[in-house]
């Protein structure tokens, strides 16, 4: 599509959701068109972004690759924009300023009537509902690539591995096939969506748990620096060896990250090279690319990570992808629990196979979850149907629209007094001018302190048009008359984060 569009004289924006995805997308335009290609993401300095925008404006790039931002390229006579794995969360900014990528897209493309072509192995609900009833054309691929056929799926119940005495992260299945594929000399990536070594360090004593001094929030202990970090704010402080509660040196590290992972591995596999890509160790620039060249070019044995490992790249020689814990993403408080497992774990399985016969061990405590069951079948379409249903009866996304209302302050009684103000100017205005709008009182939010500031939400729920978001601008002016000093609210539309 882009070399009909080049051949017209025209150019082209593709997206993708992580710039670790970029470099492996560069080299393939690269190939395939040569030196007419821009790259913009937030990981380039400020003289390479310069550069690159240089390169567009002046006509020099028919191409723009990028992240979310790229859609803002100062591109000119534009053919066609495409958004590949649109499903992603992260084409909205939660960030001033706050924007959806995949909505300024739909615009651009409207306005230039030019298409707008959104991929993805796993569509998010809302964009295929569009699909389904004809407001998006749907076209589907049966086949992948390279006639390649799925992976097996294995699931594995922890319950089990428990029962028969396992107490490691790696079950009995898995160990095994990871036996084999070292044998083989084949390469194997294991996807645990959370880093660090453990998730919370517990006195077992008095039940002292170390928390953020800035944030209601568990710290997370890193064993390469020995350090407690908040991966919200990013405090940081040295571990602790004695209980500051009650003096014990009963200390305990609970749950697991990806850092805790590789050591486990390293410890049953040590002849076995292991590589771990996660937020902690791709924090210098060109970190990504380094990590997956090294991996792919040394045939490194085994690839740990988070969510990152899991999109769009392709390893010829990955026959075996592991799930360490597939519940993580299923337990967390948020309508799309369910949606976001169901991708996540279709596009790591994704992983396995793509030139070579792929296995796949999925490690789980819900086993018989639907979610579960459709991952393993990868069958999108049973798992839409279902989701579809509930989501019709509880009158969610996309049957209707969410607005979320969060309220920060460094004051505990004025963030409270100024969402129930907040609360109250809101009904008001809904029966003044008869609008229709579902609005929940307002309650602290799941984390209750981020960075110092106090957090309360309200959430209401909408078919969004013109006249509520009058009415929300409206709410905002007489909200902000009422000068909370150190209060801030933030009105965001289907917001990725419910917490």
């Amino acid at each position: 599509m882009i070399e009909n569009v080049i051949k017209q004289s025209k150019t082209a924006i593709v997206l993708v959701p992580e710039i670790s995805l970029t470099p492996q997308m560069v080299d393939r335009f690269l190939a395939r068109f040569g030196d007419c290609i821009a790259v913009l993401h937030s990981k380039l300095s400020v003289g390479e972004r310069y550069d690159e925008w240089k390169k567009i404006k002046e006509n020099k790039a028919k191409i723009v690759i990028g992240a979310r931002s790229a859609i803002f390229a100062p591109i000119k006579n534009l053919g066609i924009i495409i958004i590949d794995e649109e499903h992603d969360l992260s084409y909205k900014s939660e960030m001033a300023p706050r924007f959806n990528a995949k909505e300024i897209a739909s615009y651009m493309a409207k306005q230039s009537n030019i298409p707008l072509v959104l991929g993805s192995a796993t569509p998010s609900i809302n964009t295929f509902t569009k699909a389904k009833t004809g407001k998006l054309e749907l076209i589907t691929l049966t086949k992948r690539a390279n006639k390649s056929s799925l992976p097996n799926v294995d699931i594995v119940d922890l319950r089990q591995e428990l029962a028969n005495g396992n107490r490691s992260m790696i079950s009995n299945k898995l160990y095994e096939e990871i036996e084999k594929n070292l044998q083989n000399k084949e390469q194997t990536i294991l996807f645990l969506n959370r880093r660090g070594f453990s998730t919370f360090v517990m006195c077992r004593d008095c039940g002292y748990t170390v928390k953020c001094k800035r944030c209601n929030i568990s710290l997370t202990y890193h064993e390469y620096s020995n350090t407690l970090k908040c991966h919200y704010c990013g405090y940081e402080t040295k571990n602790l060896q004695i209980c500051p509660s009650c003096g014990s040196k009963n200390i305990k590290y609970f749950g697991t990250g990806t850092e805790k992972l590789q050591s486990e591995i390293q410890k049953l596999f040590p002849n076995a090279s292991t590589i771990r890509m996660d937020i902690d160790t791709v924090n210098k620039k060109n970190s990504h690319e380094v990590i997956l060249n090294k991996f792919k070019n040394e045939n490194i044995d085994i690839l740990i990570g988070t969510q990152m490992v899991v999109k769009g790249h392709h390893f010829p020689n990955v026959t075996l992808v592991g799930v360490i814990a597939a519940d993580n993403s299923l337990n967390i408080e948020d309508y799309r629990a369910n949606e976001r497992t169901f991708d996540i774990l279709t596009q790591v399985e994704g992983r396995a196979g793509r030139e070579k016969e792929g296995r796949v061990v999925v490690q789980t405590y819900n086993p018989e979850n639907f979610v579960i069951e459709c991952a393993k079948k990868q069958d999108y379409d049973i798992f839409y149907n279902t989701e579809i249903e509930l989501r019709k009866q509880l009158k969610y996304p996309p049957f209707c629209d969410i607005i979320m209302f969060g309220i920060s302050s460094s004051s505990k009684e004025e963030v409270e007094l100024a969402a129930k103000k907040l609360y109250n100017i809101l009904n008001q205005n809904c029966k003044k001018y008869n609008i229709k709008l579902d609005i929940y009182r307002p309650v602290i939010s799941p984390i209750s302190k981020i960075k110092n500031k106090y957090r309360w939400r309200i959430i209401a729920k909408c078919n969004l048009n013109n006249t509520i978001v009058n009415l929300v601008n409206n709410t905002l002016e007489e909200y902000y008359k009422l000068r909370f000093k150190n209060t801030r609210v933030v009105a965001d539309v289907n917001p990725n984060n419910m917490n």
